[in-house]
């Protein structure tokens, strides 16, 4: 039996340009798999004034959990995603798991961290 959900919204995304310190200023999206088969999760990254980003072919094992940082994702055809651009996020996996979204803001010395559940479609 699968908990969970096949697709995630997350309406807002932020790379800040700079980062403080050592730490740099990042998002992750934390996905949680409880079930028997691994997901694959495919991720579509929107904008206000362009067209959207694909990033394909995520997994995240049977019974494990898999920490995608937003800063990291690569692709041969779109790039990254960019820094000081507003973006939202839709995750659909091909089996039910949970979504969590943690942002980490270093562009000040006394740094925010911050997380919270994705919403469930």
């Amino acid at each position: 039996m699968h908990n969970g959900h096949l697709r995630w919204l997350i309406p807002d995304g932020y790379l800040p340009p700079i980062s403080s310190g050592d730490l740099i200023s990042h998002e992750a999206v934390c996905v949680l798999n409880t079930g028997q088969e691994d997901a694959m999760i495919a991720i579509t990254v929107y904008f206000e004034n362009r067209d959207p980003i694909e990033f394909k072919d995520m997994i995240c094992k049977a019974k494990r959990t898999n920490h995608i940082r937003m800063d990291l994702l690569q692709d041969g055809k779109f790039g990254t995603i960019p820094k000081g651009v507003p973006y939202a996020l839709e995750l659909v996996s091909s089996v039910p798991v949970f979504i969590q979204f943690s942002r980490l803001d270093s562009t000040q010395p006394a740094l925010a961290l911050f997380t919270t559940m994705a919403f469930p479609v």
